[in-house]
């Protein structure tokens, strides 16, 4: 497994991703705006964003800077997950979003590939400067706050969210 950066040549693999999510009625998470992108935009605008996004000097009042990767299988170059690293946090992240968003395909999950792909992400939060990561799940996704705890994840709030109209759980990583 391999993080990779998005780039033009993964337009085929990102579009099956997510129509996988929708084949499969699951909610999309962690992928930086893709599936909003491929339903009102194009993935060439996606991919200026994503740039964007990394562009920390440059980030848009009330944005924040963050970095996007494909979670690809080397064997078969197939997008297994998607993670999105928030290098900074504003009042709602800080509450509701946390540092890291990720989803894993539907017909991948239950393989441990969340845990490891969250475990690696980690890796690379400690040498910029992330010791404390904060990372939120719907309450009624035990699979996501399973791969968050398997990752040292702590609960540190349980609260309904009125813009997800959804109980939501925040957790903490201090590493």
């Amino acid at each position: 497994m391999k993080f990779v950066f998005p780039r033009a040549e993964y337009e085929d693999g990102a579009t099956a991703y997510i129509r996988e999510f929708h084949d499969h009625a699951s909610q999309v998470n962690g992928a930086g705006g893709l599936e909003r992108y491929l339903r009102d935009h194009t993935y060439s605008e996606w991919l200026a964003k994503v740039r964007a996004d990394a562009d920390i000097a440059n980030v848009p009042p009330g944005k924040v800077p963050s970095l996007t990767y494909f979670y690809v299988r080397e064997s078969d170059d197939k997008i297994i997950g998607m993670i999105n690293i928030r290098l900074a946090l504003n009042d709602f992240l800080r509450t509701e979003g946390g540092h890291i968003g990720y989803s894993i395909r539907p017909t991948e999950r239950r393989r441990g590939y969340g845990t490891q792909m969250l475990r690696e992400a980690l890796e690379f939060c400690a040498p910029i400067g992330l010791r404390e990561v904060i990372l939120t799940c719907d309450k009624s996704n035990p699979a996501s706050s399973g791969v968050i705890k398997n990752c040292g994840g702590v609960l540190d709030a349980e609260f309904f969210s009125e813009a997800y109209n959804k109980v939501i759980q925040r957790y903490k990583i201090i590493r």
